[in-house]
């Protein structure tokens, strides 16, 4: 479903990626491991059309994303990925429910349609009680759960997550991590992990290790 070929990137003399080639296969959950510095971040937000890298491809099934134009690109990462950070990025201003709504809003959705959907994604997350709720009247694993149904706002071919338990004690990480599992199972949602949970990285379908710029 998606594939990198020859990955290569740096900045200046500092050659991060080196000749990555990988596939992600659709209902995977894939975990990225490596030492801090390794690239994994770097990697995952090539394959999440963050950034661009210095020679090679990416393929989402027959689209060639390095070929796209900014604007093309812009609308092909709002419709086909989701992204999960470390940080919840939830806007404050915004309830639960407004939050999930962004990416559907963004794509031109109504604002009705974008509402019934996100009320749905939240009533999924076990999150219909707290809808209404700011970010702030919110525990930190009921945010990140938050950000997962706004990842999922748009029904994308790939959840990309960037150490999505980091900020969470070990109860909620272990919560969250069984929901991406949940969701492979109920949705046939496909998971891009970076992680350095050792439990997480073990549990995935696949697990890639990044080392001197190199995938094992």
């Amino acid at each position: 479903m998606i594939q990198a070929v020859n990955i290569n990137k740096s900045y200046g003399a500092l050659h991060v990626l080196r000749d990555i080639n990988l596939t992600i296969e659709k209902g995977e959950v894939v975990s990225i491991v490596g030492a801090s510095g390794a690239g994994k971040t770097t990697l995952l937000q090539i394959l999440g059309t963050l950034d661009r890298a210095d020679s090679g491809s990416v393929m989402y099934g027959d689209v060639d994303v390095t070929r796209l134009g900014e604007r093309d690109l812009a609308r092909f990462r709002n419709e086909r990925i989701g992204f999960v950070f470390q940080a919840h990025h939830l806007l404050p201003e915004f309830t639960a429910v407004e939050n999930v709504m962004i990416p559907a809003l963004i794509r031109g959705d109504k604002q009705d349609d974008a509402r019934h959907r996100a009320q749905e994604l939240l009533e999924r997350l076990r999150l219909a009680d707290r809808a209404l709720h700011k970010p702030a009247a919110l525990s930190g694993g009921e945010c990140q759960r938050v950000a997962v149904a706004r990842a999922l706002m748009n029904k994308p071919m790939v959840v990309l997550a960037d150490e999505p338990s980091g900020n969470l004690d070990s109860q909620h990480a272990a919560e969250l991590h069984n929901l991406f599992f949940e969701l492979r199972n109920e949705l046939g949602q496909t998971f891009v992990i970076v992680t350095h949970n050792d439990q997480l990285a073990e549990r995935a379908d696949r697990k890639i290790t990044i080392k001197d710029g190199k995938n094992t």
